[in-house]
């Protein structure tokens, strides 16, 4: 029998796209040219963020490696047969298919879409030493470069229609923060609280979305002692009264992430809790009011150090700021040049999203223990942002579960 190592499979038909045509052939357009300022005559996406937000394509990896090879002219996936005819249906482009009859039929098909070429641009923050061997041996002679920075760079500044979905996906975030409170009650287990959540929001997605693939979206709830990591998985303790809690919301739609952070105390909250929880709300609606263009991630960073250092709670605080948003997730990359950090030099400009989320952690033992974080989404506008999270916050309406 004749086993084939490439091949095409355009079974069904195409599915209606994450975006406009225009936007695609936009970020294609956006694409070329920086192949062309880093004089590179093809390019090789190989990360899930990468090769969704060209092609439309969200591939699961599950150990096979999946690409997107683009030329001046033609732009490609190659997925693994196991996926049948997903990539083409779901792509924008067309698609290559490789099987498992021969090892590294992957590299097969690079080199049939862009074999002979001079100078290929890769992501070397994407790909490994043994896959990097590998490309060498597939494409010898080639030259190789690494685009992923000028390529984040372009991805950070958004369009209007990612900022219109990005903020469909805000909603939504809301809706589940609303079915977690209400599932809230001391002696319910977090994931009992957390399940209400997640599928809160993947009901509203279908029904927002009804040619979305659903896949991704999920809910952390914390309590008590597991508040202190900001990404501690969920378990099955039990809320008790006083539980410090936190609410982490995370919609995805096609590959784009939103969020909603809150932190809510169960039917009481003790004074020295309440004062923690106020400070860090200080420092969060100070972030929120330096989100305009023309900051730079540094300074808004160094200014917020300033309102805990006085506080003396500097020592207690967590990570960054906040951080850009579109195609990431928890297992896959995101814009590290836009984080709210004291060591990132960019500037805000408009159509850039960016979260403000300070986060302290008090250690186990000492009053008001416990791990405190707000979270809300603001699209940069050019006299200022508009913050797309309206879930409501502070004590005032976080004592839940009475």
């Amino acid at each position: 029998m004749q086993r084939e190592n490439l091949l095409t499979m355009r079974n069904g038909e195409r599915a209606p796209h994450t975006f406009s045509d225009r936007e695609y052939a936009a970020r294609m357009t956006k694409l070329r040219a920086v192949m062309a300022a880093r004089e590179v005559d093809a390019a090789l996406f190989t990360s899930i963020h990468n090769v969704n937000y060209h092609a439309d394509f969200l591939y699961c990896s599950f150990g096979r490696p999946y690409g997107l090879a683009v030329t001046s002219g033609s732009a490609v996936t190659i997925s693994a047969k196991i996926d049948a005819g997903r990539a083409w249906r779901r792509g924008v482009c067309d698609n290559l298919v490789y099987t498992d009859w021969r090892r590294d039929n992957f590299y097969a098909a690079v080199k049939k879409l862009i074999g002979g070429t001079a100078v290929v641009g890769v992501e070397f923050d994407h790909l490994n030493v043994a896959q990097m061997e590998k490309l060498k041996a597939a494409l010898p002679g080639c030259k190789f470069k690494d685009i992923s920075g000028a390529v984040m760079a372009a991805r950070m500044v958004k369009s209007d229609e990612e900022i219109a979905h990005i903020k469909t996906g805000a909603q939504v975030c809301d809706i589940g923060g609303a079915a977690l409170v209400a599932a809230v009650a001391e002696g319910v287990a977090e994931h009992e609280v957390a399940l209400a959540a997640t599928e809160a929001m993947v009901r509203e997605i279908a029904r927002r979305c009804p040619d979305a693939e659903l896949m991704d979206t999920w809910c952390w709830f914390q309590s008590g002692i597991n508040t202190d990591g900001a990404h501690n998985p969920v378990t099955a303790r039990r809320v008790q009264a006083g539980d410090i809690l936190s609410l982490n919301c995370f919609s995805m739609m096609a590959g784009y992430y939103t969020a909603l952070e809150r932190t809510l105390f169960c039917r009481r909250v003790d004074d020295a809790s309440l004062r923690l929880w106020e400070i860090n709300l200080q420092v969060h609606r100070a972030g929120l009011r330096l989100i305009r263009p023309g900051a730079r991630c540094r300074d808004i960073a160094h200014e917020l150090n300033e309102i805990y250092r006085r506080h003396d709670l500097l020592q207690y605080r967590t990570f960054g700021y906040g951080h850009s948003f579109g195609v990431l997730s928890h297992y896959y990359g995101r814009e590290a040049g836009l984080e709210l950090r004291e060591d990132v030099d960019t500037v805000l400009q408009p159509n850039m999203v960016v979260s403000m989320e300070p986060m302290i952690c008090i250690p186990h033992g000492r009053p008001g223990a416990g791990g405190y974080r707000e979270h809300d989404i603001l699209v940069v506008t050019e006299d200022g942002a508009d913050n797309i999270t309206a879930f409501p916050l502070g004590p005032e309406h976080n004592v839940v579960g009475t």
